[in-house]
């Protein structure tokens, strides 16, 4: 009968797997929008989002409310790592009454408790933030807002459960006349744990408490706590895990005497886990094994057993001497003697064998529970291996001799992938509380000089408006022709005329020349659609550096290596060109260089026109069949290309290493070009808007240094706001400015991160991907050889995300100011219009486009506006512009 009974008690391990497994899954059900309030494991956001760092400072009170007690604590931070913090403490007895009486009793004497400590300790400090530590289940919904969900451990006290108990404390304490106590934070005890762990070596994010309730709490990614707002960075989550089993599926392990147990509590069926674990109930199963093996005559023979019926009677505190190896034997004797029976040394035996089971059985449980968490970290954080600091407190981890080495090595056996180190907490719920507190006032503290320090970069509403007012005044000014030459916004005229309207076909040839690589491409236009080829030459450097003779003849022999490898040698194509370098143009085929950008700097091509150099080049090398009859930039291309796609399509838009945009005007408006009849595609060039210092009032200091020190100071300002080849200078110079407000990296950034363009644009997109774990961040940061601790790579992303949006919504107030003119050039209430978009940023960067299009809806609202990705814009729109051109001249 007693080996039965310990069978029974033994959970193997392949059972523990699976309920490993089930309990993970619980978490994920209890961190759900959508699955959370069907959960058995409530998983409670905390909303505490960093563990102390050994910085924190200064004087914090703390509030405990006990079993029938109330613990007041002033805890003094010296920021030496909060090694040796001082403190003094008073406890005070709690009348029954007010357990059981009106809420506003229980805090109105919790209250006079803080008064009577503070006037005991003669603290004089003007500003007192306070911690209350709270042991019962509640709704948190910031730091300091908590919801009581329910009672235990004895309170009942009315009108307190759904009110936030925190208000509840505060206004108590305002009628003290506190005025300079704020209570800053609630918490569990559990919580406290963690925090008072994390100040010892490595960060503590794992919390277990092993006593008359049971817990765990750990760090979660705040992106995967769907029923919180926070998304970055992570959050202490409370599991509330006592109720794991309330679905039924730990039936298979409950043993008739937790049964037993379970039905004479005072909540049935509820809390099943916590009530094969928790100190509370570990007497009481360990009771009802002693019945069921008496009844069946296995132990007390002769013996009355009356006793052992008596609820109470027997209880952990009694157990876990029982099982203590040195004095057990006695221990047990005398214990049950206590108790009116007279045991033989065998029933001693047995007993001890009993009350070890179900103690070991209870740490072996917590070992589950534990692996569960860890297991789940390291899955949600992409990590090989966890290294991780736990907490522990309770009375079973402090009074279990061997409570840590079980839990150890049935961690290790379900959670290999995991290496945890147990800490023993020390007063855990009190001074981990004043971590919690002293956390929360600095990053206040923090926070608010991170916003101050990032304010000018939040563009809100009205300035918004304004940037589109001034984009539309400069518009206007570029289209003038008295005023062009003065506009910072040079709205070039294209002489593209028409967009494409599915009828045109045939076969085409496009050039794409915007680099030091170049692409020669035959676009065929048919009924079903358009099909390509094409190759790519490369443009050696001297070439870039030499003649124009010699650059547009190594361009002419790339075309006829195409040709012949195309079999068009003996064909005449009409050629579209697209040329990505700033041009004057003055027809569809003919363009001025204005100036070499990009690393050329070809002799005898500035100022002439790039198409009768090609031809030229055509003519020096022999090859007849060669006919250019369109010259394009990549932002045209773009607009031509979806245009096939969608008729609707006439505005095109580049944000990716630079940014530009383009779109159909009325020729009525164009004032640099004679004629009235109807559009031409306009490219603005916006790149250059605010060059003549109407944006000044939105630069900030980081803007202006990036601008100095670029090649063409004072130029492109627009640009060096937007697009990828600035953004990353913009954040490196803001995270140096932090760092040398100690804000980021305690003040010692890398030397490399004072190397111009080390922080690449490409990382903005990366740091702000949602869900990304900060692992990958953190990755970044090593690259760049900075010691980045979690909150740094949390701030990195906020910097990331201001600077990219800034970016987002500049944008959009520039294209906003586009639609509406084409809203009000043609008479309409509401336009309806297509852009045709292409650049890195746009397509590769997680939040660009979506914060566009939403900033885009606000600015004009009047205007539906649909955006196309291009595919191949630049080469394919090339050779629809030759195509229009056709279909438009006619044979």
């Amino acid at each position: 009968q007693v080996q039965r009974a310990l069978r029974a008690l033994t959970i193997p391990l392949e059972r523990l797997h699976i309920m490993k497994g089930h309990m993970m899954q619980a978490m994920r059900r209890g961190l759900g929008r959508h699955t959370h309030s069907r959960a058995t494991l409530k998983m409670l956001p905390t909303y505490i989002c960093a563990t102390p760092d050994g910085t924190e400072k200064g004087d914090f009170l703390v509030v405990e409310l006990c079993q029938s007690q109330v613990r007041t604590l002033l805890v003094t931070l010296f920021g030496d790592g909060n090694l040796s913090p001082q403190m003094m403490y008073k406890t005070f007895d709690m009348p029954e009454d007010i357990m059981k009486g009106e809420g506003e009793a229980l805090f109105d004497f919790i209250a006079q408790c803080v008064s009577q400590f503070l006037a005991d300790t003669n603290s004089s400090v003007e500003h007192l933030p306070l911690g209350f530590v709270f042991p019962f289940s509640c709704r948190q919904t910031q730091l300091n807002k908590a919801e009581l969900i329910s009672w235990s451990k004895g309170f009942s006290c009315s009108d307190v459960e759904g009110k936030d108990v925190v208000q509840l404390l505060q206004l108590a304490i305002n009628k003290q006349e506190l005025s300079h106590v704020e209570v800053v934070a609630l918490m569990n005890d559990t919580v406290g744990t963690m925090m008072t762990c994390s100040t010892e070596g490595r960060p503590c994010e794992v919390a277990l408490v092993a006593d008359k309730g049971s817990n765990c709490c750990f760090m979660a990614e705040a992106h995967l706590v769907e029923t919180a707002e926070e998304t970055s960075g992570r959050m202490c989550i409370n599991t509330e895990w006592g109720r794991f089993g309330d679905d039924g599926i730990l039936s298979d392990i409950l043993t008739p005497y937790d049964e037993c147990v379970d039905e004479e509590s005072s909540s049935p069926g509820e809390k099943r886990f916590e009530k094969m674990v928790g100190s509370l109930y570990l007497g009481e199963i360990t009771r009802h094994v002693l019945i069921a093996l008496a009844t069946e005559k296995a132990l007390f023979t002769g013996n009355s057993v009356a006793v052992l019926k008596e609820k109470g009677v027997l209880n952990t505190h009694q157990v876990l001497q029982i099982i203590n190896i040195e004095e057990g034997m006695a221990v047990t004797k005398s214990t049950l003697e206590a108790l009116g029976l007279q045991p033989n040394e065998r029933d001693c035996s047995r007993v001890q064998q009993i009350c070890r089971a179900v103690v070991s059985r209870a740490a072996t449980l917590y070992a589950t529970g534990l692996s569960a968490v860890l297991s789940y970290m390291c899955e949600t954080r992409d990590m090989d291996q966890l290294l991780v600091n736990v907490g522990v407190d309770g009375e079973l981890y402090q009074g279990h001799t061997r409570f840590e080495e079980i839990l150890q090595s049935v961690t290790k056996l379900l959670a290999p992938e995991c290496v945890a180190t147990l800490l023993p907490s020390t007063d855990g719920s009190g001074r981990g509380a004043a971590m919690v507190t002293a956390v929360a006032v600095r990053l206040e503290a923090q926070r608010r000089e991170v916003a101050e320090l990032l304010a000018p970069l939040r563009l809100n509403y009205d300035d918004l408006v304004q940037v589109q007012a001034l984009m539309r005044e400069e518009m206007e000014l570029g289209l003038g022709q008295e005023t062009h030459a003065n506009a910072s916004v040079r709205m070039l005229p294209t002489y593209v005329c028409h967009t494409p309207d599915g009828t045109e076909l045939g076969e085409f040839l496009a050039l794409d020349l915007g680099g030091t690589n170049f692409r020669v491409l035959v676009v065929q236009v048919t009924e079903e659609g358009i099909r390509m080829a094409s190759e790519i030459y490369v443009i050696p450097t001297p070439i870039m550096q030499g003649t124009g003779e010699a650059l547009f003849d190594h361009i002419i022999d790339c075309i006829m290596d195409f040709q012949e490898k195309q079999d068009l040698m003996t064909h005449t194509l009409p050629l579209g060109f697209t040329f990505s370098f700033p041009c004057q143009q003055v027809g569809l085929d003919k363009a001025l260089l204005l100036t070499w950008t990009k690393g050329f700097s070809a002799s005898g091509c500035v100022g002439q026109d790039v198409v009768q150099l090609l031809r030229e080049a055509a003519e020096r090398k022999h090859h007849a069949g060669l006919k250019v009859v369109a010259l394009v930039n990549d932002t045209v291309g773009t607009m031509m290309s979806c245009g096939y796609e969608d008729p609707k399509c006439e505005i095109g838009l580049i944000v990716g290493t630079g940014t530009n945009a383009c779109y159909m005007e009325e020729m009525r408006n164009v004032g640099t070009v004679e004629g009235d009849e109807g559009r031409m595609c306009i490219n603005m060039e916006w790149g250059a808007f605010g060059d003549n210092g109407c944006l000044d009032h939105i630069f900030t200091s980081f803007d202006r240094v990036v601008d100095d020190q670029t090649i063409n100071p004072g130029k492109q300002r627009f640009e060096k706001l937007i697009s990828g080849m600035y953004l990353g200078e913009i954040v490196r110079h803001i995270l140096l400015a932090m760092s040398d407000k100690e804000l980021l990296f305690h003040g010692n950034p890398s030397p490399k991160l004072y190397t111009k363009d080390i922080f690449k644009t490409k990382f903005l997109s990366t740091i702000e991907l949602n869900g990304l774990a900060l692992r990958q961040i953190r990755q970044i940061l090593q690259d760049l050889e900075l010691n980045a601790s979690f909150e740094d790579s949390v701030l990195m992303r906020e910097v990331c995300h201001t600077v990219s949006m800034r970016a987002a919504k500049l944008c959009a107030a520039g294209l906003a100011a586009v639609v509406e003119k084409m809203r009000e050039n043609r008479g309409l209430d509401k336009l309806s219009v297509t852009v045709g978009v292409d650049g890195t940023l746009y397509k590769l960067h997680p939040n660009f486009s979506h914060w566009l299009q939403e900033t885009l809806r606000d600015l004009a609202p009047n205007c539906t506006v649909t955006f196309m990705p291009s595919e191949d814009g630049s080469g394919k729109g090339a050779a629809l512009v030759a195509a229009v051109a056709c279909r438009t001249t006619g044979p």
